[in-house]
């Protein structure tokens, strides 16, 4: 392997599941009986080489790449044969590629070449295995050309073997075709495809996925399972892990590049070794590591690592199996990844509450309900000011600092953020059954906001740039999607938010830093009433009160 209708009921659905609970419990049992003995696994996948005693001749047109009567023929179960030649018989000139290099988990790592053609260069147009794996053993040190610029292979008189690949059976692709679909998360399909695989007789001892995610804090989810633990340890790095040289320097980064899928014995001299890890495995008592590509349909490159302490390490059916099997594991893999990246998204841009309708399907023009709720609109005072005195980049990452905190606040006192308007927070407090825990949660969420964000002298805010000015109202509101029927905004419309909003802009006026209509502040001791106020667009006259701080807001 060259560089790597209708419904179903829900008393079948249970049935099933029980069915395939107490399977797994047997397999369980079956794991914990196994032994070092020599591993077999239910498929036929095998690499077989056979000398072609008469003339080979590789040919380019008219141009002779190689011409031997000691050529080999690699036969490679579902793949096309490779014929492989001498080196003192290829007799074109060749020129080591070292921008290119492959590794084979059957054959080990190919170091390619340019090959020089009467008319031009050929970049990487031949292959070798110079320091090959017990697989590729025979073919070590011989040169096999690309299809692309061997055009025409003559095998003369040699009359090569006929080889008839069958069709994989057995325990895993039985699971694969049956089973694997009731695994409801990518943690229970990664522990249950392990098991399967011990239970195929493949000695595996650890197992790792690496599934990149679009996440704004979150690079991906590493999934680990070991033999010993029968568990799965999850991991979420951050993308500070393409900088650690850990990584940098690893299998994982190497797989993801798209440069092929690494295979690495750990029984052999360590100065063999191509990264780090490799010490660290085998010190743990692993003989065999295999990592290679999990490809997604959009072209993105996850990794799939396998581990094994049985002395012999992986057989060619073991991993002949495992490859075999990777593209459709890596459809299961995409459908968790495709779920949490929608739900990552959703969160990131409408907020968790919000995020969950939308994926539930509350994606019409029109769809969403009539709540209570208290309406938090936090504005950022003096951003053009800011802008022109601090620079673009600067403002920027002062109005993310901004952003960042009073999200982390509204966030812990129960509300959501619905959404940034220019340099303006809106965030909505659901009252679930009265209006006084949401009308207090949204008040205390503004009274922190001032007192750790805007008043507080921390690193971030040194110099005490940022200040803001809060208005808060609760009513009835439209939660749910506006806009064309080609592009919607899932918000809030309705009186409340509109006057919590003016609210914000008479901050100014008044010289406070919140204020809240009477009804609201009424559930909290420390206000000033300021009477009846008239605002702009607002049917009326409303009574406000300011709730109190520990200083005011000077304009």
């Amino acid at each position: 392997m060259h560089a790597i209708c209708g419904k179903v009921c829900g008393g079948v659905r249970s049935g099933i599941t029980a069915a395939f609970r107490i399977d797994v419990a047997r397999r369980r049992i079956h794991i914990a009986a196994m032994t070092r003995s020599k591993q077999k696994t239910s498929n036929d996948y095998a690499i077989s080489v056979e000398l072609l005693p008469s003339p080979v001749l590789a040919m380019r047109g008219d141009v002779v790449l190689a011409d031997s009567d000691h050529a080999k023929l690699m036969h490679e179960t579902r793949l096309p044969d490779i014929v492989y030649f001498p080196r003192e018989d290829v007799q074109t000139p060749l020129r080591t590629n070292a921008d290119r290099k492959t590794f084979c988990p059957f054959k080990g790592t190919a170091t390619y070449f340019d090959v020089v053609l009467p008319n031009g260069v050929f970049e990487a147009g031949a292959w070798s295995y110079q320091r090959a794996l017990k697989e590729g053993k025979s073919v070590e040190g011989l040169i096999a050309f690309t299809p692309e610029l061997a055009t025409e292979i003559d095998f003369g008189s040699n009359q090569p073997k006929a080889v008839v690949d069958g069709a994989i059976t057995g325990p895993t692709v039985d699971w694969l075709m049956r089973e694997a679909w009731l695994c409801q998360t990518p943690e229970d399909l990664t522990a249950a495809i392990a098991r399967i695989f011990l239970a195929d007789g493949i000695a595996v001892s650890r197992m790792s996925v690496m599934i990149w995610s679009l996440h704004p804090l979150i690079a991906g989810k590493n999934y680990i399972w070991t033999r010993q633990s029968d568990s799965i340890a999850t991991y979420t790095p951050s993308y500070d892990i393409h900088d650690n040289p850990a990584f940098v320097n690893s299998p994982l980064r190497h797989v993801s590049n798209g440069l092929g899928g690494v295979r690495q014995r750990l029984d052999i001299d360590e100065a063999e070794f191509s990264f780090p890890i490799m010490q660290d495995l085998k010190q743990a008592g692993a003989t065999d590591y295999v990592a290679m590509p999990l490809p997604f349909s959009n072209g993105q490159i996850n990794v799939f690592t396998l581990t094994s302490d049985h002395p012999d390490g992986f057989t060619t059916p073991n991993l002949g199996l495992v490859f075999e099997c990777s593209t459709v594991l890596s459809r299961f893999y995409e459908v968790f990844a495709l779920k949490e990246n929608a739900q990552s998204l959703l969160d990131t841009y409408l907020g968790p509450r919000t995020g969950r309708r939308v994926l539930g399907g509350e994606i019409r023009r029109g769809d969403g309900d009539e709540i209570d709720a208290a309406i938090v609109l936090c504005d950022l005072r003096g951003s053009t000011k800011l802008e022109s005195t601090l620079g673009r980049e600067a403002y920027l990452d002062l109005l993310n600092t901004f952003f960042e905190k009073v999200t982390d606040i509204i966030n812990a006192h129960g509300g959501e953020v619905l959404k940034f308007i220019g340099d303006a927070v809106l965030a909505i407090f659901p009252a679930d059954s009265t209006s006084g825990i949401a009308c207090k949660q949204a008040i205390e969420s503004a009274r922190q906001i001032v007192l750790d964000v805007c008043l507080a002298k921390t690193e971030w805010n040194n110099e005490r740039l940022i200040d803001c000015a809060i208005g808060i109202d609760f009513g009835r509101v439209t939660y749910g999607n506006i806009g064309s029927r080609e592009r919607l905004d899932f918000t809030v419309i309705g009186a409340a938010a509109n006057i919590a909003a003016r609210l914000a802009d008479h901050c100014k006026i008044s010289g406070q830093r919140i204020l809240a209509r009477r009804s609201v502040a009424g559930v909290d001791p420390h206000t000033t009433a300021l009477g009846v106020i008239e605002l702009p667009n607002v049917d009326g006259p409303i009574e406000a009160c300011a709730i109190d701080i520990e200083a005011r807001y000077d304009g």
